[in-house]
């Protein structure tokens, strides 16, 4: 089936923080304390008794935006210490150790101290609640700013930003007022970001224990991404990396932000529904509440096996982007990127399953997998065939279907990196699996409802487009998925059957970028002749969508992610189609 998912592990993790805000932690005075770094070296906050001022960067070695933001502090470093300015680092996480505080202090190449902070006493005393979250204090100790370190990356109310540039460095404003002798103008910025992994103060009671019924639950739901490998920021494979995500996770599942799932639960019931149960939440709740009880380890369940190499059968054909590796960097924003790709197929082919896999999960946001026919131009003759999301599955078709590619057809990969902090290298790639022509009943269509013809005003927060297709054979509808940019804000899907009834078959009221998911039926919908599938979507183009790139311009259609797109896809079949008793017949048709 046609899956063309993409995610975005920034969502996961991180938390609203862009206003500024009454703070009661400025003003607050703070007391010598002494810490060990990775090395086991004391540092104490003494030491820096001769600066003018003092940056206090609490930091967490897997939290993303820690990771982005590392470097950025390091620079920051160097530019204001000739000006009497010290920086420290404090990771209080305690599912984080001394040997991964160095490795993420020589990755970002950071000169500063970086200290450990057991028991989390040094962040309770400036009251810290986050990663990356700084605090600027003068030469009597007294905290005069506390929150971000720039506007560049964050959350909005559901989805996760990058901006292409700063627009305000918060931090840097702070120090240079208070260098000057000035007061500063906005002494506290909330700081979006992980919560600190603290050592609960709760004693761990109940029958609601980790061993017993989170690992299961973690097991079936999260594992798939949170492992060693995979995409996401952080493992939960075990207790001691579980707990110190606690207030994290209950932030999330609070918020319905994990697992990843949009669908109005009103319409349609989809195989890959990732939502949490009832019961499952109120587990989770309970584990948190009574102080996350680790339970009998004999208790454990079994780990969860995950296929090594290919998921579908040994590919007959393996196909990168190219020759070298692509060079992805450290931050901001990267265009998506498409490579086209000569496979050399010089006869006909029938692919039967295609599995996109990235080189490097750490930073490949999504791959779509198109075929170019020989003839075709540039735009909608590119068929995607599949593509890659962190945690779904390979494109494998049903017994006997198959999608057909003509001779002499090219392979066009789209790869949307998202920076990880350090300079990276990606060498994508795609396996293919041909189908015998003689084994094809039904031919794989993978169909779009587009609208090109939009155009979103400036600062509008609701602006509606439409687009739909029409089917010209009796067809079997398999899967939905919607496809806007970063205004996207919810999209529809709507059959609008022949006899004139009308069926909501999938809503997504809000829509979120980092999460494209395609959403597969649970039992394949007939769509007689003639019925119209009916896409309504809708575009937030106002500065109140924090992730919009411009608000105060026209928004046209585009490939890239500041421009916008309206597509919505679907796979399906023609119901009565078998290709071994009748001609080849031409792709279904839309209007």
């Amino acid at each position: 089936m046609l899956k063309t998912a993409i995610f975005a592990v920034v969502s996961s993790v991180l938390l609203v923080g862009a206003a500024a805000r009454s703070d009661d932690r400025v003003g607050r005075r703070i007391d010598n304390f002494s810490l060990r770094d990775y090395r086991g070296k004391a540092c104490s906050l003494d030491e820096c008794q001769n600066n003018k001022l003092v940056v206090v960067a609490f930091l967490g070695v897997e939290c993303p935006l820690a990771k982005l933001y590392a470097p950025r502090l390091q620079e920051l470093a160097k530019e204001y210490g000739a000006r009497g300015v010290s920086f420290i680092g404090v990771d209080s996480n305690q599912q984080d150790t001394l040997t991964e505080l160095g490795a993420f202090a020589r990755k970002n190449q950071i000169e500063f101290p970086l200290l450990k902070d057991p028991g989390n006493t040094v962040a309770d005393q400036f009251g810290a609640l986050r990663t990356p979250e700084v605090f600027v204090l003068d030469a009597e100790r007294v905290v005069r700013y506390c929150g971000r370190i720039d506007d560049q990356y964050g959350l909005g109310t559901s989805s996760g930003y990058a901006r292409p540039k700063v627009n305000r460095r918060d931090l840097a404003v702070a120090l240079d007022e208070l260098l000057a002798g000035k007061s500063v103008s906005q002494t506290a910025v909330e700081a979006p970001g992980c919560f600190i992994g603290r050592v609960s103060k709760i004693e761990p009671t109940g029958d609601v224990t980790y061993s017993n019924q989170i690992a299961r639950i973690l097991k079936d739901r999260c594992v798939s991404c949170h492992r060693p490998g995979e995409v996401a920021p952080f493992p939960l494979t075990s207790f001691d990396e579980v707990v110190g995500w606690a207030e994290t996770i209950r932030e999330v599942v609070d918020q319905g932000r994990m697992p990843p799932w949009f669908a109005n639960p009103e319409y349609g019931h989809f195989v890959n529904d990732a939502r949490l149960s009832d019961e499952e939440k109120k587990l989770i709740h309970a584990w948190l509440d009574n102080g996350c009880a680790q339970g009998d380890p004999a208790n454990l369940p079994e780990p969860r096996q995950f296929v090594e190499g290919w998921q579908i059968p040994e590919p007959d054909q393996v196909v990168y982007i190219s020759d070298e590796p692509y060079k992805v960097p450290a931050e901001g924003v990267v265009e998506y990127q498409y490579f086209a790709v000569d496979p050399g197929w010089t006869e006909d082919k029938w692919i039967k399953a295609v599995e996109a896999r990235p080189g490097n999960r750490s930073v490949v946001h999504h791959i779509i997998v198109f075929v170019q026919p020989p003839e075709g131009r540039e735009g909608f003759d590119r068929d995607a065939i599949g593509g890659y999301a962190p945690g779904d599955g390979a494109d494998i078709s049903p017994e006997g279907v198959a999608t057909f590619v003509p001779a002499g057809s090219k392979i066009m990969f789209q790869m949307h990196y998202t920076p990880n902090g350090t300079e990276q290298t990606d060498r994508s790639y795609v396996g293919i699996k041909f189908a015998d022509p003689k084994s094809v009943h039904k031919i794989s269509r993978g169909d779009a409802a587009i609208n090109v013809l939009f155009r979103i005003p400036p600062g509008a927060a609701n602006h509606e487009v439409k687009s739909r297709i029409r089917f010209k054979e009796d067809s079997l509808l398999y899967t939905m998925m919607p496809h806007m940019h970063l205004r996207g804000k919810s999209f529809r899907f709507e059959a609008e059957y022949p006899d004139g009834t009308r069926e909501i078959l999938l809503d997504v009221p809000k829509y979120d970028f980092n999460w494209q998911l395609s959403y597969r039926l649970a039992e394949p919908k007939l769509m007689p002749k003639g019925t119209k599938l009916n896409c309504t979507a809708h575009f937030d183009n106002s500065a109140e969508n924090l992730a919009n790139p411009a608000p105060d311009e026209w928004v046209a259609w585009g490939d890239q992610t500041w421009e916008e797109m309206m597509i919505g896809f679907i796979f399906c079949v023609r119901a009565n189609e078998d290709i071994q008793a009748q001609p080849l017949q031409a792709a279904a048709g839309g209007e």
